[in-house]
């Protein structure tokens, strides 16, 4: 699973000045408002609480000064400090129910278990899939996609985390028994 940090929550880059998060944040407030969302049919409540819930914490934080360079040195720590188990790139994943729009990437663990990502959430993050016959290969989606990024997964069971590296031009494997 994806960790989101506040700036993605509000959909802002890590160096967005006060009035970017606060206009981003508005903006998210109000899409994502229960009271607001309730008027529109079939939507899953508690997950629209939690969207509401993360946005206003999110501003709770960005928007102090404060909280926000406090908030800024923790994730700077987490992002340095961090050793992973191993580097692997989406070449080394395997692809699971491909036939749907989403699917799940997935690299298994020593310990037996898996560390995975969904297609949505690299979606979330910039890039799409194209599929050309039994081949799948990413691309950016948008001009505000690195071309090259790195994300931590962790391990479904044990403590372990390996960092997937990302590039735009990677080509993923694909197991047709698996598809």
């Amino acid at each position: 699973m994806l960790h989101k940090t506040h700036y993605d929550i509000l959909g802002v880059r890590d160096d967005a000045n006060y009035e970017e998060i606060r206009t981003s944040y508005r903006s998210a407030i109000l899409d994502s408002h229960p009271d607001k969302l309730r008027k529109t049919p079939k939507t899953c409540v508690p997950e629209l609480d939690n969207r509401f819930l993360e946005v206003q914490r999110a501003w709770e934080v960005l928007g102090n000064s404060k909280s926000r360079a406090i908030y800024d040195s923790e994730l700077w720590a987490s992002r340095h400090e961090f050793v992973a188990a191993e580097d692997v790139g989406l070449e080394d994943l395997m692809v699971q129910s491909a036939r749907d729009e989403v699917f799940e990437l997935f690299y298994q663990c020593r310990c037996g278990d898996f560390f995975s990502i969904d297609s949505s959430e690299l979606e979330e993050m910039g890039y799409r899939f194209l599929r050309d016959g039994s081949k799948i290969s990413l691309c950016m989606s948008d001009a505000d996609a690195s071309p090259s990024s790195s994300v931590l997964l962790s391990c479904g069971s044990c403590s372990l985390q390996v960092r997937l590296l990302i590039h735009s031009e990677s080509k993923l494997k694909n197991d047709p028994y698996v598809i």
